[in-house]
C-alpha cells in the first residue's frame, strides 16, 4: 500500500529536515505550508524564523530543478539505506479545492484559519485515492481532533523525536538496587589504583548500565560506572561519607543525588553534564557553585556564560534598554538569586557579588544569538532547557569549543512550548543520546530543598 503523508507547518519548524524522516512513502506539502513558512522566516524569532528558512531550503534543494509537473507529482528524495526504495515530495496546491464534491471539506476561505485548508489537502487526497493510506502529520493537538472530527482516517503526531515510549524509562543517571547489591553479584574482583577501589564485575549483573552510571543500594554502597564492555563492568567505589563531604564555593550536598550530581559535574573529563529534576532540587546552585570554584580556584576556565532562551516578538530582549547582559537580566534573575545564597552570609553580600561577577568574568546570554559562535575556554550553563527541540540543542552544543564544559539544566515538569511534551523535548533525546559518551554525565537530582512550602506544591499543587 502506498502510504501518502501530509505534513503541518509545525512539523517543518519543529524538524525542518523531516522531510526525509518518511522513508519510501510519498511526502505532500500544502501550498498553505509554504506560504506559512514565507511568513514565518522573518519574524523577530531568530529560532523559528531560522528552521523556517532551513527547512524552505531543504524543499528547494529537492525540487530546484523540477518541472511544475513533476514537482506535483512527486520528486524523489535521496535515501542514504542501502536497497530502499526512495521517497517522494510533491507540493499539492491546494487553492484548487473546490467544495463541488462529496468530500467533507472544512471552510477553507480566506477568513478562516490556514490549518482548515491544511486539512482539506488531507480529506482531497483521502477521497480521491481510498486506496491509500493518507496521513496528517500535525503536532497540534486541535488541529488532529478537528481532522478526525472531519472525517480524516488517519491523523499522527511526529514521533521521529521520540527517542523514549514513556518519559519513566528516562536514564537518571542512577540506578537503586533494592537490599544488596553484592547479594545480587556471584564473581568480582576488586583492584587498588591510588586512593581509589575499583570492582571488576560481569556485565550480566547490571546488563542496562551505562558509562557514567551511578549505582546505589539499601546497604549504603555508592558505585560509578568507570568503563564497560560486552563482558565485564568497572565500577569505581564511592563510600557515601566521602560524596556526603564534598565541598565546592563553600556548598556542600544535602541528599544523595546532589552529592552525585557534585561529584559528576566536577569530574575533568565530563565535557557535558545534563542535570534535571524539580523546581527546587539544586540544580542552579549545583552548576554555578561548580563554575565559580573552577574558574576562581582552579583556573580551569576563562569565564562563565550563563545562557536561556528568551520569549520572543513583545518580550524580544531588543525592546529593553542596554547591553545584552542588562537585556537579559529579567530572565536570568535566578541566578542573581544564587549567587545570594552563595555571598548570603559575608560581610557584603552586594559587594562580595560584584566581585565575583567581574572576576569570574559570568556574562549572561541570549541562546537567540548563540549561534555561529565558538566558545573556548568557557564554562556553560544553558537553563530552562526543557523548552528546547533537538534541533535547537544540538546547535548549541556545537558550539562549545577547546577546554570548554557545558552543563545543561531543565524540568520537564516545566515545558512552556506548545508543541514539546516530556517525551519530545530536546532535553529528553540529549540525556537518551549522550547517556552512552564516555565524556557526558546525567543526574536526576531528586528532593526539593528549597522549602517545605515549595516540597508540598511540587508534590501536591
Amino acid at each position: 500500500m502506498e502510504k501518502t503523508f501530509v505534513l503541518d507547518t509545525n512539523v517543518l519548524l519543529h524538524d525542518p529536515m523531516a522531510i526525509n524522516a518518511f522513508h519510501e512513502h510519498r511526502v505532500v506539502i500544502p501550498m498553505t505550508v509554504l506560504e506559512e513558512l514565507d511568513h514565518i522566516k522573518d519574524r523577530r524569532d531568530k529560532d523559528v524564523s531560522r528552521e523556517a528558512r532551513i527547512a524552505i531550503n531543504a524543499i528547494d534543494k529537492l525540487l530546484a530543478n523540477a518541472t511544475p509537473k513533476q514537482i506535483q507529482d512527486g520528486v524523489e528524495i535521496p535515501t542514504t539505506r542501502e536497497d530502499a526504495k526512495p521517497g517522494l515530495l510533491a507540493i499539492f496546491p491546494d487553492q484548487i479545492i473546490t467544495h463541488d464534491n462529496a468530500a467533507p471539506y472544512l471552510d477553507g476561505s480566506t477568513q478562516q484559519a490556514n490549518d482548515n485548508r491544511i486539512i482539506n489537502v488531507a480529506l482531497h487526497l483521502q477521497s480521491h485515492r481510498p486506496e491509500n493510506y493518507v496521513c496528517l502529520v500535525t503536532k497540534d493537538i486541535n488541529m488532529r481532533l478537528k481532522a478526525k472530527g472531519s472525517g480524516l482516517e488517519n491523523v499522527e503526531d511526529y514521533r521521529r523525536d521520540r527517542v523514549l515510549d514513556d518519559i519513566q524509562y528516562m536514564a537518571k543517571g542512577y540506578d537503586h538496587i533494592s537490599g544488596s547489591f553484592w547479594d545480587k553479584v556471584d564473581t568480582v574482583e576488586t583492584l587498588r589504583e591510588g586512593s581509589q577501589t575499583i570492582h571488576v564485575i560481569n556485565r550480566s549483573c547490571l546488563p542496562k548500565a551505562h558509562i557514567n552510571q551511578f549505582i546505589q543500594d539499601d546497604s549504603g554502597f555508592v558505585g560509578m560506572v568507570r568503563s564497560l564492555d560486552e563482558e565485564k563492568i568497572e565500577l569505581l567505589d564511592l563510600p557515601p561519607e566521602l560524596l556526603m563531604h564534598q565541598s565546592m564555593w563553600g556548598l556542600q550536598p544535602r541528599n544523595m543525588e546532589q552529592a552525585m550530581a557534585f561529584f559528576l559535574i566536577s569530574r575533568p573529563e565530563i565535557d557535558l553534564s545534563v542535570l534535571t529534576g524539580p523546581a527546587g532540587s539544586g540544580k542552579t546552585l549545583i552548576a554555578l557553585a561548580y563554575g565559580l570554584h573552577a574558574i576562581l580556584e582552579q583556573r580551569r576556565f576563562d569565564k562563565l556564560i550563563v545562557a536561556r532562551s528568551t520569549p520572543p516578538i513583545a518580550e524580544d530582549i531588543g525592546f529593553l534598554p542596554g547591553t545584552e547582559e542588562e537585556k537579559m537580566a529579567p530572565w536570568l534573575a535566578a541566578f542573581d538569586d544564587n549567587l545570594e545564597v552563595l555571598h548570603g552570609t559575608d560581610e557584603s553580600p552586594f559587594g562580595s557579588i560584584e566581585y565575583v561577577k567581574d572576576k569570574a568574568n559570568i556574562q549572561f546570554k541570549s541562546l537567540n544569538f548563540m549561534r555561529g559562535r565558538s566558545f573556548n575556554n568557557a564554562y556553560i550553563v544553558i537553563d530552562e532547557a526543557q523548552g528546547l527541540t533537538q534541533f535547537q540543542l544540538k546547535s548549541i552544543i556545537t558550539r562549545v569549543g577547546s577546554n570548554s564544559k557545558i552543563v545543561v539544566l531543565g524540568n520537564l515538569a516545566q515545558i512552556d512550548n506548545k508543541y514539546i511534551n516530556p517525551l519530545t523535548s530536546g532535553l529528553t533525546y540529549l540525556v537518551e543520546k549522550s547517556k552512552y559518551f564516555p565524556h557526558a554525565g546525567i543526574m536526576h537530582v531528586n528532593g526539593i530543598e528549597r522549602s517545605r512550602l515549595a516540597a508540598f506544591a511540587e508534590e501536591n499543587l
